[in-house]
């Protein structure tokens, strides 16, 4: 029989990683809110801080930690903190990424490939591999890597990005696969346009007026006829983080208002 008490996550410990602000600090309010003890972590600790407090001043439980998930040793190094606080880890969210930097497939240089390559797959594949190999001592536990519309449907200008996100989803897929006997279900979310920091660096390089059609655009070229809210991808993450989704692992959830479905005029009602 369904039991709602399965969405609980009373009790685990979540690693939320780039949660400081954005879609892993809408993600972190989710999980706390579901009873989840949360770890946020990201390079700039003033905004750790700031999501901690929120989450601790509605009642939660958050600890902000600062580092850099590009570099291997910093990876470790923030496993073992929280290992040190909480004694285990429940959930990891892979949600860290190094922003989309706007350059042709001519222009792209080497620093650019290797500062998005070493964050959004290099960070999220010897993240999950590190805590994996805790989760396998407990008995089981859940990753979910946030991934990207882009690395279905290449995006003009953001072709490393895109490429990264690509890697990001057969990086779930193999672990999945590997982790499913280990009773470790990993997955993906994949957002489309989110309004965050991170999209809006889209058009950073045009003016503001230029800025301001080219995400009008875009809001009228999506079905549903708007940009999505950090929050609308905090649900998907506490399903993925829950019991509920013991059966699901190597999937991906798809949350972009329909612009997988093509770029398309919204008719009138």
């Amino acid at each position: 029989m369904f039991d709602l008490n399965h969405f609980s996550l009373k009790g685990k410990v979540a690693i939320v990683t780039g949660g400081g602000r954005g879609i892993g600090q809408a993600i972190a309010f989710g999980l706390a809110k579901a009873g989840a003890k949360v770890v946020v972590t990201s390079r700039k600790m003033e905004d750790l801080e700031a999501t901690a407090k929120e989450i601790k001043a509605a009642g939660g439980e958050a600890m902000p930690l600062q580092s850099h998930l590009g570099k291997y040793e910093e990876i470790q190094k923030m496993v073992n903190t929280v290992l040190e606080k909480y004694k285990r880890i429940d959930i990891l969210v892979n949600n860290a990424g190094a922003s989309p930097a706007m350059a042709s497939v001519l222009d792209s240089d080497e620093r650019l490939w290797d500062t998005i390559m070493n964050l959004n797959l290099k960070g999220v594949y010897f993240t999950s591999q590190a805590v994996a190999k805790i989760m396998k001592k407990q008995g089981g536990g859940k990753i979910i890597n946030v991934a990207s519309v882009d690395g279905f449907k290449p995006e003009p200008g953001v072709s490393v990005y895109s490429i990264s996100k690509a890697g990001c989803r057969m990086i779930t897929k193999s672990f999945a696969m590997e982790l499913a006997g280990a009773n470790i279900q990993v997955n993906t979310i994949a957002p489309g346009p989110i309004d965050t920091k991170m999209m809006n660096s889209h058009w950073f390089h045009l003016s503001p007026e230029e800025a301001k059609k080219a995400r009008e655009a875009l809001e009228k070229s999506l079905p549903t006829g708007r940009i999505g809210k950090p929050e609308e991808i905090a649900g998907a993450a506490v399903y993925l983080a829950s019991d509920a989704s013991n059966y699901t692992t190597g999937t991906e959830i798809i949350i972009d208002g329909g612009i997988l479905l093509g770029n398309i005029l919204v008719a009138e009602k």
